[in-house]
C-alpha cells in the first residue's frame, strides 16, 4: 500500500492539537513535496529525512511523494514532524508494518545520522496522547518531561533504527523508570537569614498567606530583594495540577522545561529594562513572557519605577484575571498567568542613587517618583510596606533566636491557604464581590473602622475590597472564624504607606 498515516501533535500555546501525518508515494518524477500550511523548518525537514533515512540503511523511494499535514489551516513549526514523516514513507513503501503505528503518536526532530533530537513543547503533547489512550514516542532527551504525566505510556529513543526496531516486532522501546523526584523546599534561602525587618517579614507571611500581591518601600540596601527572594521558601508546596501547569508552560517557552525545577514554585525577576513583550510575551508566534512563567509562582519586579510605565500598564489584565491574551494578525493565543506580584522600590530618586538617607527624601521628591507610576497599578498591592534601614545593634549583635526559619513560618502558610481552600476553594486574594460578602462579614465596630478608613485613607472600591481579603488572611493566620478590630486595623495599615 502506497498511503500511510501517522499520528502526531503540534503546538499552539499550551495547548497540543492533533495532527495527521498522510503520506501518499505513487509513480512520476522523484520528489518530496510538504502541504498543510508547513513553516520553514518543516518544509526543511524534507532534507533532514532523506539523508536520516539513507544513513539509517533504508531505501529511500526514488518516486514522488506527498505529505499532508493536516488538518490544513493549522500552522506547523519546529522539527517535531521529522520522525512521524520519516515513518510514514518506510511504511508507506513498506519497510515497517503499517498497523503498529495507530497505536502510537510521534514527536522528534532527527538529526542527518537518524539520531532524535529533542523538541520543545513535549509535555502538552504527552498529556494530550494519554487522553488518547495511545503511547508516545519521544526522543531521550525529552524522556523525563514526558515521564511526568503519570497516566499514558512514554517510550523514549535515541534513534531512528530504535524506533523502527519496536515498530517491526524487534527489540521494544522501554518505558522511563518512575517519576522524576520534587525539589526540596529547602532550596530556598531562609527567611532568618534577613536581620530584623520584623514588620516586613510579617506582611510576607500575610501575603503568602493569602496569595496577595505585595510592594515594599525603603532605601538601598534594606533587604527588600532579599525578603522577596524568600517568599518562593515559605509558599505551600505546589499540588500536582500547579505543578503540571507550570511545567507545560516552560515546556513551550523558548528557553524549554528544566528537569530540575519540578514541583518549584517559580521565582522570575526581570530587570527594569524589560519590554512589554518579555514581560507578557509575543512573538510572530506568541511565545510566554515573563507574567506566565512566573504562574503558580512569584513574579519580582525591583526598582518598579525604572521600568517603563507603559510596559507596568500591561500588568493590569493578568494581574487581574489571572491570563494573558496575546492577539497577532494571524492567530491569538490564550497563556496562564496566575503569579503573585512582588515589587520593590526606593522612596525617592536621591535614595536610588546613593546620594541621601531615606530621611531625607522630602514629600515632593517622594511625590514626584511616585508618580512614574499610576494610581491604578499601586491600587492593584494588597499590601504596602516601608522596609527602613536595619539599626546597628540589630545587624551586629541581634538575637539568632528571634529569626524564625522558613520552616516555621511555612507550617503556619500552609494551615492558613488550607483553611482558606476548605472554607471557599481558592485563596483570599481571589475572592470576588459576592464571596467576600459571603465569608468576610464585619461586625458593627469592625464597619465604623472601615468605613473612617476610606474616608481618611481615600480607598477605591478596589483598594477597600482588598483591605477586606487581607484582613481575612491575618484572620485565617490567627486561627480566627471572624474578623476582628485587630485584624481590619492591620490590613488598614498596609494600605497607607503611600498616603
Amino acid at each position: 500500500m502506497s498511503l500511510a498515516v501517522v499520528h502526531t501533535r503540534a503546538q499552539v500555546g499550551v495547548d497540543a492539537p492533533p495532527v495527521t501525518v498522510e503520506v501518499h508515494i505513487t509513480g512520476g518524477l522523484p520528489a518530496l513535496s510538504i502541504v498543510g500550511l508547513p513553516e520553514a523548518a518543516v518544509r526543511e525537514s524534507k532534507d533532514r529525512v532523506r539523508s536520516a533515512l539513507i544513513n539509517a540503511r533504508y531505501d529511500f523511494p526514488s518516486r514522488r511523494i506527498t505529505v499532508n499535514l493536516a488538518p490544513a489551516d493549522l500552522p506547523k513549526e519546529g522539527g517535531r514532524f521529522d520522525l512521524p514523516i520519516a515513518l510514514g514513507i518506510l511504511a508507506a513503501s513498506g519497510q515497517i508494518p503499517l498497523e503498529t503505528l495507530t497505536r502510537h503518536e510521534f514527536l522528534g526532530e532527527l538529526a542527518l545520522s537518524g539520531a532524535l533530537r529533542g523538541v520543545r513543547g513535549v509535555l502538552p503533547a504527552a498529556i494530550r496522547v494519554a487522553e488518547a489512550g495511545r503511547c508516545l514516542v519521544v526522543p531521550l532527551d525529552n524522556a523525563g518531561e514526558a515521564a511526568l504525566t503519570d497516566h499514558g505510556a512514554v517510550l523514549p529513543a535515541g534513534h531512528l533504527l530504535e524506533v523502527c526496531g519496536h515498530l517491526s516486532g524487534g527489540q521494544p522501546l522501554e518505558p522511563p523508570r518512575g517519576r522524576p523526584a520534587r525539589v526540596a523546599q529547602e532550596v530556598w534561602a531562609d527567611l532568618a537569614e534577613v536581620r530584623g525587618q520584623y514588620r516586613a517579614k510579617r506582611a510576607l507571611e500575610v501575603a503568602a498567606a493569602g496569595m496577595h500581591h505585595l510592594l515594599m518601600i525603603g532605601p538601598p540596601g534594606t533587604g527588600k530583594t532579599m525578603l522577596a527572594s524568600r517568599l518562593p521558601g515559605i509558599l505551600p508546596p505546589m499540588t500536582e495540577a500547579e505543578a503540571m501547569e507550570t511545567a507545560a508552560i516552560h515546556s513551550v517557552s523558548r528557553g524549554g522545561f528544566d528537569m530540575g525545577q519540578w514541583g518549584r514554585r517559580p521565582f522570575r525577576a526581570p530587570h527594569h529594562t524589560a519590554s512589554g513583550v518579555a514581560l507578557v510575551g509575543g512573538g510572530g508566534v506568541p511565545r510566554p513572557g515573563e507574567v506566565s512563567l512566573a504562574h503558580n509562582g512569584v513574579l519580582f519586579l525591583d526598582e518598579l519605577p525604572e521600568f517603563d510605565r507603559r510596559v507596568l500598564e500591561v500588568l493590569r489584565q493578568p494581574v487581574e484575571s489571572g491570563v494573558i491574551v496575546i492577539s497577532r494578525a494571524a492567530r491569538q493565543e490564550e497563556f496562564p498567568a496566575r503569579f503573585q506580584l512582588v515589587a520593590a522600590m526606593n522612596p525617592c530618586r536621591e535614595a536610588r542613587t546613593g546620594r541621601g538617607h531615606h530621611e531625607e527624601c522630602t514629600g515632593e521628591e517622594r511625590r514626584r517618583y511616585l508618580g512614574r507610576l499610576s494610581g491604578p497599578l499601586l491600587d492593584r498591592f494588597d499590601l504596602q510596606v516601608e522596609v527602613p534601614r536595619v539599626p546597628r545593634e540589630q545587624m551586629y549583635g541581634g538575637d539568632d533566636t528571634a529569626q524564625e526559619v522558613s520552616a516555621v513560618v511555612r507550617e503556619r502558610v500552609t494551615e492558613a491557604r488550607q483553611c482558606q481552600l476548605r472554607r471557599q476553594g481558592m485563596p483570599n486574594a481571589l475572592l470576588g464581590p459576592r464571596q467576600l460578602d459571603r465569608h468576610c462579614p464585619l461586625g458593627t465596630p469592625e464597619k465604623e473602622l472601615l468605613e473612617r478608613a476610606v474616608e481618611r485613607l481615600g480607598l477605591s472600591a478596589r483598594g477597600w475590597h482588598r483591605v477586606l481579603r487581607v484582613a481575612r488572611t491575618i484572620a485565617d493566620l490567627g486561627g480566627a472564624q471572624a474578623i476582628a478590630t485587630a485584624h481590619l486595623s492591620e490590613a488598614i495599615g498596609y494600605r497607607s504607606v503611600l498616603e
